[in-house]
């Protein structure tokens, strides 16, 4: 038996396609038909690699005497959170506004017009913790609907009008200044937690936006800020929420050390942490940092990407059944993976497994996290420090071979746009950083795989599974990849990724701009919901009004466009109050601010691209983290759809030629690194 999912092509929609309960994907039929049969709607919000969706589908939806209360009585409908962010994001701030805290799965009761009049995530088979049972709460929303059906309308209405005047920035503000950036890093110092790294308690979440702006302001002088984020990464790398073997992080770690891991994997964080690996090891230089960032992406290489050059989405934190089974490991185990016993009690050693283990709940299994330093096993087994590193990458790539044999985590393999946008700002950064041509190739392939398969008829899209692209693109897919093709342009300098983010900027200034100021999450011909989302806040993924301020502060750059300027300074200052207080919720934002505080430098390289003195030039820029540094490169003369910025700018002696500019004022041209160097530093 299956239900109306069926022809859906979301990974998380088909998981539920045979449930007894006769789901239907959200559109008009769902909507018309729960009119007609005068029944309330029960929406059901979760995404592939959710843990607690998958517990609750086994408990509840796969059971016939739930479904057959669900179906008598809703009309039940399933969404994807990551193809339709948009009715996620009102749904969530309905069940935040009435019970404090969101999550998934997010479970929501609506009239027939989609008007929420109770919620919840979590819902148990019976009574647990304070949480109502399934059943139970089934059975009294359907007797209210029947028996007090005008307090359920009444109460609906209230709380609709509530989400419709969701409150949003206010317009004007305060002038950006240095100092305000020093504001925000003395707010995020004061809760930083000094004993395990990052900032808050339990769960605790990497936030590689902060740790971006952290990064940022390292690059400006601040040493406290530096310190900060390498004790973070530092923190991470040795934690369990990081794959020692397979390489790329966890979603989130559930205790305040970093050892227990949420053991999902998302693409989102590991392009953000790729990055931020990357820009601390080029201005910090732990060769820790380096090796971190390219285990993350050679991971997405060979683990998330579509052969056409898409990346997936995630990857399942169950298998079998288990959260974490495919990643945890007996001292056992290990030993009959590792004949030499020298080899297998080192590497027990180094990574804390122990007999009793450490993930609780299952006795003797393990989550690596390492426990010793090099010259500590050196020590203790009477070995040469030089020699740790080796035997260790020798254990690791045997434990990898084997961890293989075992029944992989579900993939989710379907390819959103803005996800990829993070990521191939990772891959295109690192392979002109670390001279990783196939990080480089990678990049130029996720770039052409959007152009070409998720812009039909010149109209951007969000989705892209097995060949077919669905579900019109947001605000955040327009700015993330926009942002991503200006970075792209800057490591291959192609005019046609500068074009191409030209266009989707246009797109989105005609699309998404309220008159009111900033963007609307959705087009302006995008189906009618309970109200148009219109969301500041950055979460996992910056949002896309953050992004938007960003992408228009670099284009203005390039283009010399002061309306993008001030449009952009706009943004920015109406949101600074936001910024200010709640640092960590509006860190994108920040490093926004900081690009636009300045002082930016304007690089334009006139050469043959395989011109030695060309690459010496470009490669000369890339080897130290510059985070307000644009950059736009080209042969003589340059060709139609070239940056402003390259324009009226005559080669130097006929030879490679540099051009700086900064605030305003431009040096006078260099055909030498050096010299180009020497301006750069003034």
């Amino acid at each position: 038996m299956v239900n109306h999912l069926i022809h859906e092509s979301s990974p998380y929609l088909l998981q539920h396609k045979t449930n007894p309960v006769d789901w239907y994907p959200w559109g008009v039929e769902a909507l018309e038909l729960a009119h007609r049969l005068d029944k309330p709607i029960f929406l059901s919000i979760g995404y592939a690699a959710c843990h607690w969706c998958h517990v609750m589908a086994h408990e509840s939806f796969e059971d016939p005497d739930t479904a057959a209360l669900m179906n008598e009585n809703f009309i039940n409908i399933k969404v994807d959170r990551e193809e339709r962010p948009d009715l996620d994001g009102i749904y969530m701030n309905f069940v935040v506004s009435i019970i404090g805290q969101g999550g998934w799965p997010l479970s929501v009761f609506l009239t027939s017009e989609g008007k929420p009049f109770y919620g919840g995530t979590y819902f148990p088979p019976v009574r647990r913790q304070n949480l109502p049972a399934f059943r139970d709460v089934l059975e009294s929303i359907t007797r209210l609907w029947h028996t007090d059906r005008s307090a359920v309308l009444s109460s609906s209405e209230n709380l609709t009008r509530s989400l419709q005047s969701h409150p949003t920035a206010h317009l004007g503000g305060e002038q950006l200044h240095p100092g305000l950036l020093e504001q925000a890093v003395r707010t995020i110092a004061q809760t930083y937690d000094w004993q395990d790294g990052g900032w808050g308690g339990t769960p605790k979440f990497p936030q590689p936006m902060l740790l971006e702006f952290l990064l940022r302001q390292g690059a400006r002088g601040d040493h406290g800020s530096l310190d900060r984020v390498a004790h973070t990464l530092h923190a991470m790398a040795q934690g369990g929420m990081y794959d020692v073997l397979g390489g790329a992080f966890a979603r989130y770690s559930v205790d305040s050390t970093w050892l227990t891991p949420h053991f999902e994997k998302m693409l989102y964080d590991n392009a953000q942490l790729a990055l931020v690996y990357l820009h601390a090891y080029q201005l910090i230089g732990a060769p820790e940092f380096r090796e971190v960032c390219e285990a993350t992406l050679d991971f997405v290489l060979h683990e998330m990407s579509h052969p056409s050059g898409g990346f997936y989405s995630s990857l399942d934190a169950d298998s079998e059944g288990e959260e974490g089974k495919y990643y945890l490991w007996t001292p056992d185990e290990i030993r009959s993976a590792l004949p030499d016993p020298q080899e297998a009690e080192l590497f027990i050693t180094t990574y804390g497994a122990s007999d009793m283990g450490n993930f609780e709940g299952h006795p003797g299994r393990n989550i690596f996290h390492r426990t010793l330093t090099d010259e500590q096993l050196a020590h203790h087994f009477n070995l040469a420090v030089s020699s740790i590193s080796a035997r260790l990458d020798k254990s690791r790539t045997r434990l990898l071979q084997v961890r293989a044999s075992r029944v992989r985590p579900a993939l989710d393999d379907k390819v959103l746009v803005s996800w990829n946008a993070l990521m191939l700002v990772a891959f295109a950064e690192a392979g002109r950083a670390l001279e990783r041509s196939d990080f480089t190739q990678a990049a130029i392939q996720n770039a052409t795989f959007i152009l070409e398969k998720m812009l039909p008829d010149g109209r951007l899209m969000r989705s892209c599974r097995e060949g077919i692209a669905k579900h019109a693109a947001y605000l955040e897919d327009y700015a993330a990849f926009a942002l991503a093709l200006l970075t792209l342009y800057q490591t291959d300098p192609n005019p046609k990724w500068f074009r191409g983010a030209v266009n989707l900027t246009a797109e989105m200034l005609s699309h998404f701009s309220d008159p009111s100021g900033g963007f609307f999450d959705t087009r302006d011909d995008h189906e009618t919901l309970l109200y148009r989302p219109k969301e500041l806040q950055d979460n996992a993924t910056p949002s896309g009004n953050s992004l938007a301020a960003m992408l228009l502060l670099q284009l203005a750059t390039y283009e010399g466009r002061s309306d993008l300027h001030t449009l952009a300074e706009g943004l920015l200052s109406s949101n600074l109050d936001l910024m200010l207080r709640y640092p960590s919720a509006f860190a994108y934002w920040l490093c926004a601010a900081d690009f636009a505080v300045g002082p930016v430098n304007e690089v334009a390289i006139l050469g043959d691209l395989a011109d030695p003195g060309t690459v010496a030039l470009i490669r000369t820029l890339w080897r130290n983290y510059q985070p307000r540094l644009i950059l736009a490169t080209s042969p003589f003369p340059p060709p139609p759809g070239s940056p402003a910025l390259l324009s009226d700018r005559p080669q130097l002696n006929s030879k490679p030629t540099a051009y700086v500019c900064k605030g305003f004022v431009c040096q006078k041209p260099v055909n030498t690194p050096g010299e180009m160097l020497g301006q750069l530093s003034l």
